[in-house]
């Protein structure tokens, strides 16, 4: 038989595909993969898919019945391409429109992680103030011995030094709020199951957005009379330099809460995909020698995550204090 007339090798498709196993665990989604089934089957909690729209006003459904490319009361659920993971109403043939996206309010898996982490937190904080009140400022135990060090941490070492002893004391419930739910989010990530842990929270953009926004807004807020002149006619500098500073210092108000965001997200989401990149090669391998290399190599990656995890609270906490501290500048005579 000559070489034109062979036949050409076919693809394997139940071949697995690391880049799409790992892009869906880092990605939002609607429904919490559990596991696949030697069948194909996949075994996920649905989560619910609440949608507003003019044509069919407001709908509150399991995502069950868009799965597996499933048309409901006219929605669909996109699974491929850059609008994967979106909601369309579709036409009358079936396909979706893309200009008719309704609102999306659904509880998905990074809202579920965010309400399970804002719960952890409060539980942690109601059995805090209860230990207070029933032993009053003691020697701390239970509880107080693991939370109050990092209470004191973040007010002695991030908001009296960057902000200022006579200053500060309002700023805590929001500079607290952050580290312990950017921290908590952080150690729920590592842990692979059950859910609601192993969420990508903090390595959703739009989370780390909005907690940007709320620093940038804070800091804004903040600023005193010294600090807009700064901006808007810095002393010392010549007149006919000023068309060119104040674009650049107003540049500077929106770079650093982007550095905030993309930081957090760049540096949790990098995590997620090395450990998932480490536990893919035994699949990749097909071989069970490949195991002890990656099970250890996962391990000593988890373990600098941790660190990690820790690390990327205290530097978005430390840099909102001290933005919002650059925003109360004492004036000088």
């Amino acid at each position: 038989m000559s070489a034109q007339n062979e036949p050409v090798p076919k693809k394997d498709s139940t071949a697995f595909d690391a880049s799409t196993f790992i892009l869906d665990h880092i990605a939002d989604s609607h429904e919490w993969h559990i596991l696949t089934k030697k069948n194909g089957d996949e075994v996920a909690i649905y989560l619910p898919v609440i949608l507003y729209s003019k044509e069919k006003g407001f709908n509150i459904f399991s995502s069950k019945k868009l799965a597996d490319g499933k048309i409901y009361n006219g929605y669909k659920l996109q699974e491929a391409g850059d609008l994967k993971g979106k909601i369309f109403l579709t036409n009358e043939a079936g396909e979706i429109d893309e200009k008719k996206a309704p609102l999306d309010f659904s509880i998905t898996k990074t809202v579920v992680g965010m309400l399970a982490a804002a719960l952890i937190g409060l539980l942690l904080f109601i059995s805090l103030g209860r230990s207070y009140k029933k032993t009053g400022i003691s020697y701390p135990k239970g509880i107080q011995s693991f939370l109050e060090p990092a209470v004191l941490f973040v007010r002695d070492d991030i908001a009296i030094p960057n902000i200022g002893e006579h200053k500060y004391e309002k700023y805590m419930p929001y500079l607290l709020s952050v580290f312990f739910f950017i921290l908590i989010n952080n150690v729920m990530g590592l842990i692979p199951f059950p859910p609601p842990f192993g969420a990508n929270v903090t390595g959703n953009i739009a989370l780390t957005f909005v907690l940007a926004a709320c620093t940038f807004f804070i800091t804004q807020l903040s600023g005193n009379k010294t600090y807009w002149k700064h901006i808007f006619a810095a002393p010392g500098v010549p007149f006919w330099l000023l068309p060119i500073m104040i674009p650049v210092e107003i540049i500077g108000l929106f770079s650093k809460p982007f550095a905030l965001m993309i930081r957090l997200f760049a540096n949790i989401t990098a995590g997620h995909i090395i450990v998932l990149s480490l536990i893919c090669l035994i699949f990749i391998f097909g071989s069970v020698w490949v195991s002890p290399v990656s099970a250890f190599f996962v391990i000593f990656m988890d373990c600098l995550e941790l660190l990690v995890a820790f690390l990327q609270a205290y530097i978005f906490t430390l840099l909102s204090s001290l933005f919002i501290g650059m925003a109360m500048p004492e004036e000088h005579h």
